[in-house]
């Protein structure tokens, strides 16, 4: 169905909860992420002192350019994934930070703007990219992927059991010379493959998260991301991540599991083990009323880690890994996750 675009409104999740997990000190420099519309950003700010600092991140030109309407010197907007963290702080100089949060999941403005191509609410150009300026969009891949890589993608990224048959049938029509360019035509190829209906849910809506994922390349960026965050913390250091799917939230409750026990060196077996370099603090999930106002609030989990003295050693740091998804089937190239589409 083709639609005109609803006016881009978003409503920041867990955005007290997060904000008061992060902020510890007035002064301190810290990173949103993932800074979309600006709503953390914002309570940050209102956080701060007067010489505290906050670098806010975004791959979407349309939210870097919203960003711009805050008049406040305390705020540097960064063109870039949270993935290039490392590279741009040593670029400005900065050596440690008191605190990052990675709000996760694809934006509301995003979801809403049939131009983007990320729902199947709408009948729009099958794009999907975060950054508009850069990289391969949707209908490009599916146009040039073989079955066994859409396989892997659609089952991988979108826990989709049907993989399968959604890809034999998306090669299919591409070998028909009916290439897939659109969102209504992705959606109701997928239907015509997927057999049974799961209550509530759109037949497609598993096909699509997976795309997004891998045009995105979002899970290699969040493991990228919290290597960075563990380098880059100071001591009492706050990492604040909220998920909105269980690929992201399993690959960070992995990663804060493991950073948070001691660990022995298995090319050292006598060895004494490694001290901890996280100290898990909290899980917590939206709550009734949150929930009621806000739906997309429904399937979002915040853990909250907070880093120790134990400095970092590159050498002996292992990138997290989900098992199933980033490590053993992993398609050939590199992802915010969400609500349903």
């Amino acid at each position: 169905m083709s639609a005109a675009a609803a006016p881009c409104t978003h409503t920041t999740v867990l955005l007290a909860e997060a904000v008061e997990a992060l902020v510890h000190s007035r002064d301190g420099c810290y990173v949103d992420g993932t800074f979309g519309r600006g709503g953390h950003a914002r309570a940050i700010l209102a956080q701060l002192g007067p010489h505290g600092r906050l670098l806010a991140f975004d791959k979407d030109p349309q939210a870097i350019a919203a960003g711009a309407a805050i008049a406040d010197a305390r705020l540097q907007l960064v063109h870039a994934g949270f993935s290039t963290l490392r590279a741009q702080l040593a670029q400005r100089g900065i050596a440690q930070l008191q605190g990052v949060l990675l709000d996760l999941g694809v934006s509301s403005p995003q979801l809403d703007d049939p131009a983007r191509g990320f729902s199947f609410r709408f009948d729009a150009p099958l794009d999907m990219r975060m950054d508009t300026t850069r990289g391969e969009t949707a209908a490009d891949f599916l146009a040039r992927a073989d079955e066994r890589e859409l396989t892997q993608v659609i089952r991988d990224y979108g826990e989709e059991r049907f993989a399968v048959q959604v890809a034999k049938a998306l090669v299919a029509r591409r070998q028909g010379g009916a290439a897939i360019r659109t969102t209504a035509q992705l959606a109701e190829v997928v239907a015509g493959a997927v057999k049974t209906r799961e209550p509530g849910q759109n037949p497609a809506t598993r096909t699509f998260q997976a795309l997004r994922i891998h045009v995105n390349a979002e899970l290699e960026e969040l493991e990228q991301g919290l290597n960075a965050a563990l380098q880059l913390l100071a001591p009492a250091g706050r990492l604040v991540v909220i998920s909105f799917h269980s690929l992201e939230d399993r690959l960070v409750k992995s990663f804060i599991a493991r950073e948070s026990r001691d660990e022995p060196d298995r090319r050292a077996p006598f060895a004494p083990p490694r001290p901890r370099r996280l100290r898990a603090l909290a899980r917590v999930r939206a709550g009734a009323a949150e929930v009621a106002a806000n739906v997309r609030a429904r399937s979002a989990v915040m853990r909250v880690a907070e880093r120790t003295a134990v400095p970092y050693d590159a050498a002996a740091a292992t990138p997290p890994r989900l098992a199933g998804v980033a490590s053993r089937h992993a398609p050939r190239r590199g992802g915010r996750g969400g609500p349903r589409v």
